[in-house]
């Protein structure tokens, strides 16, 4: 097996999700901490840094970098984080141990570990988190017609976010809610029910990972199927015709780490034992 290093597990992550599709007017993506001990020259660390580090890691991925993630990755000793969702957002200006996140940022530093956020641009890439929800409600593609981004980007036209597909048999709402629940492996969703009725069959969709009311705007479908929307946005939906499947946002996201914990076992060459799926990172929303 070979040793992974911080340099190689970055470089791997941005093969698949270039962090050029990230959405830069408003992300943080990128290295947030590099925690690395065998820095050539510690001037050029920077939050995309891909300096080296010499020691073998066990990589810990999550979808929020949370108090109790930060707990889990201290205990199993890993020394890298692949947290989907930037911890670090805006400008910190000081640092304490009263803020939730900065706590963890303190303990990170202090067990020298480093942390990387990918988000837009697996939201955008190609194969990545939308492309997998597709897969989900197509049973695997076999009823897939057709499929484009919503907003492609400017220089990959099958990269961009969210997804419009159209299936080759329509579906009805049990169906849907059926695939969706068993590809998320989730218990519970929200369905809004499209004013035309229960039994409207469903032959177009819109997709969109996490928050999908920006990318949604101005597309008709027959089904809007994110992870949150505003009540006045599905509102919007529902009266205009359409059905609306929400799952809580990180709910649409968390499966597709099991991808990603492939694809870096396989591209790495590593144990399968050292890049791990947290297990203590949740949708901070349950149904009770």
């Amino acid at each position: 097996m070979s040793k992974a290093s911080v340099k190689r597990v970055v470089n791997t992550i941005q093969k698949f999700y270039p962090i050029s599709l990230a959405d830069k007017s408003w992300d943080n993506t990128g290295l947030l901490v590099d925690s690395s001990i065998n820095n050539e020259d510690d001037s050029n660390i920077s939050s995309n840094s891909t300096s080296s580090n010499s020691l073998n890691l066990k990589i810990l991925l999550t979808i929020d970098l949370t108090q109790s993630v930060t707990n889990e990755a201290i205990s199993k000793n890993c020394k890298f984080i692949m947290s989907y969702h930037p911890f670090i957002f805006r400008g910190l200006k000081s640092i304490n141990q009263i803020d939730p996140q900065q706590k963890s940022l303190i303990k990170i530093i202090q067990n020298q570990i480093s942390v990387y956020s990918p988000h837009t641009a697996v939201d955008s890439a190609y194969g990545g988190v939308n492309d997998y929800l597709v897969q989900i409600i197509t049973n695997n593609n076999l009823n897939l017609k057709n499929s484009k981004p919503i907003k492609p980007n400017l220089e990959n036209s099958k990269c961009g976010m969210g997804r419009i597909i159209e299936l080759k048999d329509s579906k009805t709402i049990y169906e849907i809610v059926d695939l969706v629940k068993s590809g998320l492996k989730i218990n519970h969703l929200q369905v809004a029910i499209s004013n035309n009725g229960i039994n409207q069959n469903i032959k177009t969709i819109a997709i969109c990972a996490g928050s999908g009311g920006d990318v949604f705007k101005g597309v008709k479908a027959d089904l809007y199927f994110t992870g949150e929307l505003s009540h006045h946005e599905t509102l919007f939906y529902k009266e205009s015709g359409s059905h609306v499947i929400c799952c809580n946002h990180s709910n649409t996201e968390r499966a597709f780490l099991y991808v990603i914990q492939r694809q870096l076992i396989d591209e790495l060459n590593i144990d399968e034992n050292d890049v791990i799926v947290s297990e203590t990172d949740k949708d901070p929303f349950t149904t009770w």
